[in-house]
């Protein structure tokens, strides 16, 4: 971040990376860009899930490996999580990274400087998203949006052997039926700035338990 970005979300500062997992036509993608243009406009990047593969994108930008067609041919399942660890963690040391799809919640799950988001979105209005931002039919935009959920899903069961709706992947929860794409990112740079400041804070000292006393009228439970 430059000085101005700085001093407008000191506290995120620190933070390396956002992950972004979303339903498809929930705007998690477009909220992707909004958010990288705002909390690092130079340094981080991101793009909607139509335009191009995350795969290919980050594998340019990041310089991991050399140039890649465009089109990726299939991988096994243990070269394309070894090659997705490859491309987050050099985004990870990189800094100021907005990350979509692709496992980044599994990946990097163990690390308390990234922000693991979820953006979801009731499919009615998904269909709409879809049916508006890619000129289908409401028949083709509802296929559409049901093929994606389950490509994906199928994809984090089969590499990862989790379901990417599980909430306990996730710092935060958005949903787009009720946020403007907007207004989410708002909640989402929020939502940095709170884990920022935690950053280093013992693990003693994390948690919904922390800083809390007893329920009024509940007495202490006496060693037995």
């Amino acid at each position: 971040m430059d000085v101005q970005q700085a001093q407008q979300h000191p506290a995120a500062a620190d933070m390396r990376v956002i992950t972004i997992s979303r339903e498809y036509g929930s705007g998690g993608g477009e909220i992707a860009v909004r958010l990288a243009q705002q909390i690092a406009p130079e340094e981080a990047e991101a793009r909607d899930e139509h335009v191009e593969g995350l795969v290919v994108r980050m594998l340019a930008a990041l310089q991991v490996v050399g140039p890649v067609p465009v089109e990726l041919a299939p991988t096994p399942e243990i070269e394309d999580r070894a090659a997705m660890e490859r491309i987050f963690q050099a985004a990870v040391a990189a800094g100021h990274a907005v990350m979509v799809g692709r496992g980044g919640q599994v990946i990097l799950s163990g690390r308390r400087d990234t922000l693991h988001v979820r953006v979801v979105a009731p499919l009615e209005q998904r269909v709409a998203y879809v049916a508006r931002r890619e000129a289908r039919d409401e028949r083709a935009a509802r296929s559409r949006v049901q093929a994606k959920d389950n490509d994906r899903a199928r994809y984090m069961q089969t590499i990862y052997r989790c379901h990417n709706g599980d909430p306990h992947l996730y710092d935060l929860l958005v949903n787009t039926g009720y946020l403007s794409l907007d207004g989410a990112v708002d909640v989402i740079v929020r939502a940095l700035e709170c884990k920022a400041r935690l950053l280093h804070a013992p693990e003693s000292a994390l948690g919904p338990a922390a800083g809390m006393d007893r329920y009024p009228g509940v007495a202490k439970q006496q060693d037995t």
